[in-house]
């Protein structure tokens, strides 16, 4: 089967979306199904089999910016592109973004596929709910990242959605070489905006023990702010942007992943990134992160906000050793569980469904 993949936001920036769409689209060929990814790309496509289709502009979304691509010429590219591909079935991830994914949903007639990734609120379900609703119903298949995502979209759009939670290459991240770390080392992944809870983290640094290394990675409108507060201790270092093999070798040294976004969490894909490469997860008690690491199970999840609740939870399992080691290992199971094969797998049921 000839499977084409297309991705709203652009291919060169760090994305939960971006990330599951790219490792779809490794396991599918591992599967034997030649497999292209459509999108924008900002600079050089960051992996092979990738089609750029033009470079993105940052729109406010869900208290983030996203990467996306608007443009007629980007639309153009799309078009010819999945034609000229002659693809089987056509993958749109976040359908109803406008640009590559939006275009093609309108446009192409072929078996059609589509992932909702947003959980919470969403304005333009709000606002145009009526002609999108009339878009998703050219999909031949709906599915969902995580029941919030689902309810989201069927609340707007209505219609059935299948929930495939998203996937890990276990293999990537179990593998990984350790980074050296010379302590108990936290690490935090993601863009420094108000709604990933940066902040909050920050605000618990004073009730965290010396011995405790701070890995701090990405960056954002938050940045400077956040890194000013911390000036003058030894034990947070900030990272920037790190790629997917730094990633992957700091999340197999560090002892905790802390997560403690706000809200605006659909799945978080990170906590199970996190669990393969055998991190203990901290993180927020959002609907979203739950339906990953089950409390208790997987992770110690604390109320969104409250810097407090996170440093006693990170405490606990940094000096604890029978609660992390059983937290290390659920979350293995759980991400082999949740594993990229296995979705991979999921997904050719559902193409071969509508084909």
């Amino acid at each position: 089967m000839r499977i084409g993949l297309v991705c709203p936001y652009s291919l060169t920036l760090p994305g939960g979306v971006q990330g599951q769409v790219l490792g779809l689209a490794r396991a599918l060929r591992a599967l034997g199904h030649p497999t292209r990814v459509l999108g924008p790309s900002d600079g050089p496509p960051p992996e092979v089999g990738i089609t750029p289709v033009g470079t993105s502009m940052a729109l406010a979304a869900n208290g983030s910016l996203a990467p996306i691509a608007p443009a007629p010429a980007t639309t153009r590219r799309t078009l010819a592109a999945v034609a000229r591909e002659a693809f089987d079935v056509v993958h749109l991830h976040e359908p109803l973004v406008p640009g590559p994914c939006l275009a093609t949903l309108v446009v192409a007639d072929l078996p059609l596929v589509g992932t909702f990734h947003a959980a919470g609120v969403s304005a333009a379900y709000r606002w145009a709910g009526r002609p999108l609703g009339w878009a998703a119903g050219r999909l031949s298949r709906r599915c969902a990242v995580s029941e919030a995502a689902a309810a989201l979209a069927g609340r707007h759009l209505g219609g059935h959605y299948d929930v495939l939670p998203n996937g890990v290459d276990v293999a990537h991240f179990a593998g990984a070489e350790p980074w050296p770390t010379d302590g108990p080392t936290v690490l935090f992944l993601g863009r420094h905006e108000p709604r990933k809870g940066l902040a909050v983290l920050v605000e618990a640094l004073p009730r965290l023990a010396a011995a405790v290394r701070v890995w701090v990675a990405g960056d954002g409108p938050e940045t400077a702010r956040l890194r000013a507060a911390t000036a003058g201790d030894p034990r947070v270092q900030w990272l920037g942007r790190i790629d997917d093999g730094e990633r992957a070798s700091r999340l197999r040294s560090a002892h905790v992943l802390c997560a403690p976004s706000l809200h605006g969490e659909s799945f978080g894909v990170v906590l199970l990134e996190a669990m393969a490469a055998g991190a203990a997860v901290v993180a927020s008690d959002l609907t979203g992160y739950a339906a990953v690491a089950r409390p208790g199970r997987e992770g110690l999840l604390v109320p969104p906000g409250d810097a407090t609740a996170l440093a006693v939870a990170i405490t606990s399992v940094l000096e604890e050793p029978e609660r992390a080691a059983a937290l290390v290992a659920g979350g293995r199971a759980r991400a082999e569980e949740l594993s990229l094969d296995r979705l991979a797998r999921r997904y050719l049921d559902r193409y071969a469904e509508v084909t």
